[in-house]
């Protein structure tokens, strides 16, 4: 089990650490001056990139069919999501956003956690390895949650916010598996 010290030299080295950084920034750029804020498929363009990297293209054909409509609708619709129950809001919001065609679990925590990194985290099968030593390929909203609660933990201990702390959990695991 992955532990907070194994984290801690390693906070700024994923290979796309400067990238999400941009993507943040501009993500918090664009909820300053859009409001209420929503994204359009030119904002979530760079994002479906820098999730999917290598599997870009698998989804490419389904997203392509989503209107820019779809996502500003569905975009602002997540973000406006606030519920005194985390975990509810945690499904309003993830409904929003798979109901788009060609994002998944995955890819709708990628969304949240680069426009809202303070409380959100990215899901993927070299996180879900670093914290539980499993494989898993795919995601529904219970391992998302369970996945979050140990990330919120770790990033508690360490100071961090759940995005880094997450983008460090890949790092790990990247640096630990390098032949997968």
């Amino acid at each position: 089990m992955i532990r907070a010290d194994d984290l801690r030299g390693l906070k700024c080295a994923a290979p796309d650490y400067e990238e999400t950084e941009r993507l943040k920034s501009t993500l918090h750029l664009l909820r300053e001056t859009r409001i209420p804020f929503f994204l359009e498929a030119a904002d979530l363009e760079p994002i479906f990139k820098w999730k999917l990297g290598g599997q870009y293209g698998r989804g490419l054909r389904q997203r392509s069919m989503n209107s820019n409509s779809a996502y500003r609708i569905a975009t602002r619709a997540a973000f406006e999501v606030q519920e005194a129950n985390f975990y509810h809001e945690i499904e309003l919001r993830f409904g929003f956003l798979t109901a788009l065609r060609g994002v998944g679990v995955p890819v709708a925590s990628a969304i949240l956690a680069l426009a809202d990194p303070a409380k959100y985290c990215v899901i993927d099968f070299r996180g879900w390895r670093a914290l539980f030593g499993e494989r898993r390929s795919s995601f529904d909203i219970g391992h998302y949650k369970r996945y979050l609660d140990r990330v919120r933990e770790l990033s508690v201990e360490l100071g961090w916010s759940p995005q880094e702390t997450d983008l460090t959990i890949w790092e790990w695991d990247r640096r630990a598996n390098t032949a997968v």
